[in-house]
């Protein structure tokens, strides 16, 4: 693990004393702080004012208790986090997660990030994040309606379209948000569209938004191939996970012809030498929640199912110039990113938030591989969230191709912004350095120019 400089030690030393017990949260702090000490030595004003630590202290931190009734008339007791981390941009913006391993530290890790990638948007949107210990799986629409009842009859005085805009995460999608507006437009009395982001499309969402994760993130991947003349034409893919991200760059990867040939969920990896069926796919996966072993049952012998497998060392087995880690926090380790560059891996783009280990990303960038980190390669979802809120904002709706090309402009940008200040601090395709300090540089001047707040 690389050494901070001795000021920005001193400042992770207190973040993590301060918040114990929270790794994650540390992980991403100190991943970002690797990239500041420079920063800090060019624009000593930033460190004058306290920026980096008053920027891993939220504005606020919200935990409460959510009760609800199960089928068999049983109370249940979840726990509700809302993490309001910086809105010097705007307000704040980011998805809420339902799933057991979810806690305070893990809703600041994603909320920390998504401050930095909010930022390399554009967009006027601020960061935080949100969720629940809550799992969605195996319950009935009728548990899961009580549960974002309740949820949200305690979420709603915090939240609004000029205060705090949530979206979607892990376990959260069409069915939890419809719930969630509907208790939120029960309880204020007002149809306040722009409060929550992924909405249905007849009723105040954006087309693109269901695929614009997983888009944005190969979109952002074709830009680094670019920069050594390279496509997505011909190239061997891995996609990790097989939820709505990954569903959907295997879709864009496809169609900018590439072979996508694995991908992944809790039980193993499903394997297509020739490409997996990305209809088949949806279909199995939309229809009724379904695993990947239904797939392989009806794809037959042009795939095969492995329980339990490591998605990343089929690596070892066959070609893969692409991986797109879409699944969860930590899942691609330094052991997997070496399998992957000993047998040539070309590029990596992050589709979940902070999917790759630091010993991952530090092999990654000691074998000169391609490597997208989360907070600029996913940023599509956001992207496209707060392209939602600006229909809303109009009372429009825009056509699909309208909402994919702003998307494909958006990340076209981001990589843009990361590539050139990377260049600028002479690291020229250090992508982790560019998103960070390209972020951090944005928020910073917006929290100096409103002063001590």
């Amino acid at each position: 693990m690389p050494e901070l400089e001795p000021q920005i030690q001193e400042i992770f030393d207190e973040v993590t004393r301060r918040n114990a017990g929270e790794p994650e949260f540390h992980q991403a702090a100190r991943e970002v702080f690797e990239s500041l000490g420079r920063v800090l030595v060019k624009h000593p004003r930033y460190a004058e004012a306290s920026i980096l630590e008053r920027l891993c202290e939220p504005e606020r931190q919200i935990i409460f208790r959510v009760p609800w009734v199960d089928d068999q008339g049983k109370v249940q007791i979840n726990r509700g986090f809302r993490v309001e981390f910086n809105s010097a941009l705007g307000p704040y913006k980011g998805g809420l997660r339902f799933h057991p391993t979810v806690t305070l530290g893990t809703v600041k890790f994603l909320g920390f990030e998504q401050i930095f990638k909010n930022a390399l948007t554009g967009m006027p949107i601020g960061g935080g994040k949100g969720g629940s210990d809550f799992d969605p799986k195996g319950k009935s629409d009728a548990e899961v309606m009580r549960f974002c009842q309740s949820f949200m009859t305690e979420l709603y005085r915090h939240i609004g379209e000029y205060r705090d805009v949530p979206a979607g995460d892990i376990g959260v999608g069409g069915r939890e948000i419809g719930y969630l507006f509907g208790q939120y437009k029960r309880i204020t009395n007002q149809y306040e569209s722009g409060v929550l982001t992924g909405k249905g499309t007849g009723w105040g969402g954006s087309l693109v938004r269901v695929e614009a994760t997983g888009y944005g993130t190969v979109y952002f991947a074709q830009e680094m191939l670019a920069t050594r003349h390279e496509s997505f034409e011909g190239k061997r893919v891995l996609v990790s996970g097989s939820g709505n991200v990954a569903l959907y760059a295997i879709q864009k990867a496809r169609e900018l012809g590439a072979d996508v040939v694995a991908c992944s969920d809790s039980s193993g990896v499903v394997y297509d030498e020739g490409g997996l069926d990305f209809e088949l796919l949806r279909q199995v996966k939309e229809a009724g929640r379904g695993r990947l072993s239904d797939y392989a049952e009806r794809r037959g012998s042009a795939s095969s199912y492995r329980n339990g497998a490591n998605l990343w060392d089929l690596a070892g087995e066959t070609r893969i110039d692409v991986a797109l880690p879409c699944a969860t926090q930590n899942e691609l380790n330094g052991n997997d990113a070496k399998t992957l560059v000993d047998n040539g891996i070309m590029a990596v783009a992050e589709g979940a938030n902070m999917p790759s280990t630091p010993g991952a990303v530090r092999t990654f960038a000691d074998s000169g591989v391609l490597f997208g980190p989360g907070k600029a390669a996913n940023a599509g979802g956001v992207a496209t969230s707060a392209l939602e809120m600006q229909q809303n904002a109009s009372r429009d709706s825009w056509s699909f191709d309208y909402t994919e090309d702003r998307l494909g402009d958006v990340m076209r940008d981001i990589h843009a912004r990361c590539a050139q200040t990377a260049e600028s601090y002479g690291e020229p395709g250090n992508y982790v350095l560019g998103a960070n300090i390209s972020g951090f540089t944005q928020v910073a001047d917006a929290m100096l120019a409103m002063g001590v707040i």
